[in-house]
């Protein structure tokens, strides 16, 4: 589990079939075969590490699911290493599964990004949601059906534009989306006690 508070700045350095090599070095301080590491949000296995360097093996699913597969050799990423038990949540809830691929509509410090309009449900304003794997509250949620997507507007300071790829990114750059997993098991709980749902035979309780 993640919290979307990026640790630092890595590089994309080279992709050579499955795997990718990315650089780092605050996320490799403890780190060890088989830890996870969130490129941009997604949570990727570490395979093997060298001085200042790390990869990971990415999958058909997880190159269909968000950008990474169309990083290049320079690209900036964030990389955040998994909450320890005894950590701060800075951020909110991050399983670094992510949801769909964004776009950046707005540059900083007014951050506009549209995702795919299925996600809406989730967004909600002053709620948290990960873009590019950065944990981020929500000032407005505007649903556009005729394009299919959502714009979510976000503030953000100089601070987090300088640590992260978010004061990289220009319009149009593709961002990796994870929304609130607290939001989607609470609509799947609820879901059957909604019109035209069908309860537990035994009431829930």
């Amino acid at each position: 589990m993640f919290t979307g508070i990026v640790e630092e700045l890595g590089t994309f350095l080279e992709r050579r079939g499955e795997r990718s090599r990315f650089s780092g070095s605050v996320v490799l301080d403890g780190a060890g075969l088989g830890d996870s590491i969130a490129v941009n949000g997604c949570c990727l296995t570490l395979v093997e590490q060298g001085a200042g360097w790390w990869e990971a093996d990415l999958s058909d699913e997880t190159l269909a699911r968000t950008c990474l597969g169309a990083l290049v050799p320079g690209d900036v990423v964030n990389l955040e290493r998994p909450l320890r038990a005894d950590g701060r949540l800075g951020g909110h809830v991050v399983l670094g599964h992510v949801d769909a691929v964004g776009a950046i509509a707005a540059v900083p410090p007014d951050l506009a990004v549209t995702i795919p309009l299925a996600l809406s449900r989730y967004c909600v304003e002053k709620g948290s949601v990960t873009i590019d794997g950065v944990s981020l509250t929500i000032v407005s949620v505007t649903d556009r059906p005729q394009d299919g997507v959502s714009v979510l507007r976000f503030a953000i300071i100089p601070h987090t534009a300088a640590v992260t790829t978010l004061g990289h990114k220009a319009v149009g750059a593709p961002v990796d989306v994870e929304v609130d997993i607290l939001a989607k098991h609470v609509e799947k709980l609820l879901s059957p006690y909604a019109p035209g749902g069908t309860p537990p035979a035994d009431g829930g309780g």
